[in-house]
């Protein structure tokens, strides 16, 4: 352990103590607490946020002891909870990130305030959608990023210009964009729209961008992405900006293998729309929808009824005004069960 200051009653400014972590760098430590993944801890560190024993730490390079009292904005930071996984509808439009400078909304400025403190399991972009995982443990999300535990996310893209299956399955051998390597992709061409294609992909890595810049290097421009599944955890019928907690049941199996590749697809876990979500977060700001009817056709779209009237083909009722003579009500057809006329 490094050597560090401590007050005289071994407690420094109150919080938790690591009896069961000797020599664990304070960002690890963060980010299994749920407190912040360990690059944001680093930041965190680097703003003068994070106190070790009452001193306030300048370098991420600290090893926790036995003893030590870490300290986050001067609170202490809460014991460990058992951890636990969210299924998030991501809707297009949010950032995945906590803060933006910009002033961009974020997913997690939408998520409902009932949530204790999160994280998110990798990222989708800004125009993304679909499955993006929460979780309260870092440790866990790091387990499930990792390129080498081989954890397969499954997109679908909606892709403008000309595609065949041939062409897709040059991906299975990997490719080389801009000088950077990614790895083997599973391409499915589902079917064509207009002059747009859907295409389902497998992908293993999850590297910045990834399905965008390779569908571009084969000629496609992707015009919509949606993440449908993440590992064992699948999106479902879950409603957009809506959040599901996985089952503790469900989720120990897979926290015991550590997320082996193996083992993540033999039992998929999907949101529902008929079970009860956690909460539903907030709708990001809407966006005007261009007249191209381009998410005709897409997944998750809702339809009207079949038979079911618009607002504007519903006969508005007639207002009638005081000293108008009211029209007499039609006379009720006769049922079989009503008694024949006299004559």
């Amino acid at each position: 352990m490094d050597s560090h200051p401590k007050d005289p009653s071994g407690r420094g400014s109150g919080g938790q103590a690591f009896p069961d972590s000797p020599g664990e760098r304070v960002a690890r430590v963060l980010a299994r607490v749920g407190v912040a993944s360990r690059r944001e801890a680093e930041r965190l560190i680097e703003a003068g946020r994070v106190a070790l024993n009452g001193q306030v730490l300048t370098s991420p390079a600290v090893n926790i002891g036995p003893n030590d009292i870490l300290t986050v904005d001067g609170a202490p930071i809460a014991e460990r909870e058992p951890p636990r996984i969210w299924l998030y509808h991501k809707p297009a439009g949010l950032l995945t990130t906590h803060v933006d400078p910009k002033g961009r909304p974020t997913v997690f400025e939408q998520l409902p305030k009932s949530l204790p403190r999160v994280i998110s399991v990798g990222r989708l972009d800004f125009s993304s959608e679909g499955l993006l995982l929460l979780t309260n443990d870092g440790a866990v999300a790091r387990q499930l990023e990792l390129p080498s535990t081989g954890v397969v996310r499954r997109y679908r893209a909606r892709a403008y210009g000309r595609a065949s299956q041939e062409k897709l399955d040059k991906l299975k051998q990997g490719i080389t964009v801009d000088g950077v390597v990614y790895g083997p992709i599973e391409a499915r061409l589902e079917r064509g729209q207009g002059s747009n294609v859907w295409i389902g992909l497998n992908v293993a890595e999850g590297k910045n961008r990834e399905v965008r810049k390779v569908l571009e290097a084969v000629g496609l421009k992707v015009n919509r992405l949606i993440r449908v599944g993440y590992g064992p955890f699948e999106l479902g019928d879950l409603e957009p900006g809506a959040v599901e907690e996985v089952q503790a049941r469900r989720l120990k199996p897979l926290l015991r293998t550590g997320f082996a590749a193996g083992v993540l697809m033999e039992t998929p876990i999907a949101g529902s729309a008929g079970a009860k979500p956690t909460a539903k977060s907030k709708p990001p700001p809407r966006r005007p929808r261009s007249g191209s009817g381009s998410g005709s056709g897409s997944p998750g779209a809702s339809a009207r009824p079949h038979g079911a009237k618009s607002d504007a083909e519903k006969k508005p009722k007639t207002a009638y005004k005081s000293g108008w003579a009211r029209p007499k009500p039609k006379p009720k057809a006769a049922t079989a069960k009503s008694k024949p006329r006299t004559r």
